[in-house]
C-alpha cells in the first residue's frame, strides 16, 4: 500500500519533522512567556531565584504544551504539505496515480499514533509534573501572601467552598489547591454558628485535610469578642471527605488519563457531579482522532497547486478552521459541564463534526 510504502514513509517523515519543529517552537514561546509571567507574580520573594522559577517553568511546560499539540499538528501538517506542493512532489505523486488519501495516509497514521502516545504517556507525565508545580507555586504564593500581610488589600483566591460540622459552618477561601485538593494555600475561613451568626475569621498559610478536620499552619484568629490570636497550628472540624474535596477543589485537568476512571467513580459515590471529569476523560480518548482531523483539515487547505494561486487564502482558512474547532470544543465542554450535553457527546461531537467536514472537502477536491 502506497501510504505505508517507501513513498508513504517519506511523506510521513516530512510530516513528523514539520510537526516536531512546530511543537518545539510552541514550547520555546510558552517557556519564555511563562518565565516572565512567573517572575512578575512571585519574583519579589527571597526564595524565588531564577533557577527555581526556571525549574517551575519546566514543570508547568508539559501541561501547557499538551494543550498546544493539536495546533502544532495543524501547523506542522500545513507546512509539510505546502512544502511538498511547492516542490511539485504532490503533482508528481498525483501524476503517478496516487490519490490524496494515499498521499496523506501515512501522516494520518502518524497523527493517530502521536495522539495515542499523548493520551497514554505524555498526559500522565504532564499531570504528575503539574502537581509538583502547583505545590511549589502554592508555597510561593502563600509566602507572598504572608509577606504582604492579611490585613492589607490584595486579590483573593478563586477557590471557595462551604462546609458544615456538628455545631458550626464555615466558608473557606483559598488562593491555590494541590495534592488533588487536600492541601490549600493562602487560606481564609469565615466561621459561623448553627444559627448563621458570625463567630470568627481564621487566616492561615496552609491547610491540610485530615480525618475529620483541616490542620491549619501559621494561623491568625480574629473574633469580635476576643483579642486576635496567633497559633502555630489549629484544627478546624470538617465533615468533608477526600472524595468530596477531590470533586470540589481539584482540577480535572490535573488528573492523568489513568486516574480519571477511578476519580469519576469516587466523585459519583460521594454524591457529587462528575461531569467535568467525564468530559476530560472523553476529550483524552478523542485526542487521537482530533490530531488526525487536524491533518485532514491541513490537507484540505494545503494540497493546492501553487501555480493556481490562492494559497494564502487557503492557509488562512485552515488556521481559522483550527481556531473554530477549538472554540467549538470549549463551548461543547461548557455545555457538558452545565448538563446540557452528555459527556460523551460533549467530548466527541466537535471532533467528529470537524472530521466529517474535512473529509467532505477533501472528497470534493479529489473527486469533484
Amino acid at each position: 500500500m502506497v501510504a505505508f510504502g517507501m513513498l508513504g514513509r517519506y511523506f510521513g517523515r516530512r510530516f513528523l519533522t514539520a510537526v516536531a519543529v512546530a511543537f518545539l517552537t510552541c514550547v520555546a514561546l510558552i517557556a519564555v512567556v511563562d518565565f516572565f509571567e512567573l517572575t512578575r507574580r512571585v519574583g519579589d520573594q527571597p526564595n524565588s531565584t531564577a533557577s527555581r522559577i526556571g525549574y517551575l517553568v519546566l514543570l508547568r511546560l508539559p501541561s501547557f504544551t499538551e494543550q498546544m499539540l493539536p495546533f502544532a499538528t495543524l501547523i506542522g501538517a500545513m507546512s509539510a504539505f505546502l512544502a511538498l506542493s511547492r516542490r511539485l512532489e504532490f503533482v508528481v505523486a498525483r501524476a503517478a496515480g496516487i490519490s490524496a488519501w494515499q498521499f496523506i495516509g501515512s501522516a494520518v497514521a502518524a497523527a493517530l499514533l502521536i495522539g495515542i502516545a499523548a493520551t497514554t504517556v505524555y498526559n500522565p507525565l504532564s499531570a504528575a509534573l503539574k502537581e509538583s508545580a502547583d505545590r511549589i507555586e502554592s508555597e510561593l504564593l502563600a509566602a507572598r501572601a504572608a509577606a504582604i500581610g492579611w490585613n492589607q488589600e490584595k486579590p483573593q483566591g478563586n477557590i471557595w467552598v462551604r462546609q458544615r460540622s456538628d455545631n458550626t459552618q464555615a466558608i473557606i477561601n483559598a488562593q491555590a489547591a494541590s495534592n488533588q485538593g487536600r492541601t490549600l494555600s493562602g487560606v481564609r475561613i469565615f466561621v459561623f454558628d448553627a444559627k448563621g451568626e458570625f463567630i470568627e475569621r481564621v487566616e492561615a498559610k496552609s491547610a491540610e485535610l485530615q480525618p475529620g478536620a483541616w490542620r491549619l499552619t501559621e494561623v491568625s484568629i480574629f473574633s469580635p469578642t476576643n483579642s486576635p490570636k496567633t497559633l502555630a497550628s489549629h484544627l478546624l472540624p470538617t465533615s468533608l471527605t477526600p472524595d468530596q474535596v477531590r470533586g470540589t477543589f481539584s482540577n480535572a485537568a490535573a488528573l492523568s488519563f489513568w486516574e480519571l476512571p477511578a476519580a469519576i467513580e469516587l466523585v459519583k459515590a460521594a454524591g457529587l457531579s462528575a461531569a467535568r471529569y467525564e468530559i476530560q476523560y472523553q476529550l483524552l480518548l478523542a485526542r487521537p482522532l482530533l490530531l488526525a482531523t487536524m491533518v485532514i483539515i491541513a490537507a484540505a487547505v494545503s494540497l493546492r497547486v501553487f501555480r493556481l494561486g490562492g494559497v494564502g487564502k487557503m492557509v488562512t482558512i485552515g488556521v481559522l478552521s483550527g481556531f473554530l474547532l477549538y472554540v467549538g470544543s470549549q463551548l461543547s465542554e461548557q455545555l457538558g459541564e452545565g448538563g446540557f450535553l452528555h459527556p460523551i457527546v460533549a467530548g466527541w461531537l466537535p471532533v467528529v463534526c470537524a472530521a466529517m467536514i474535512g473529509c467532505s472537502i477533501l472528497l470534493h477536491q479529489e473527486d469533484g
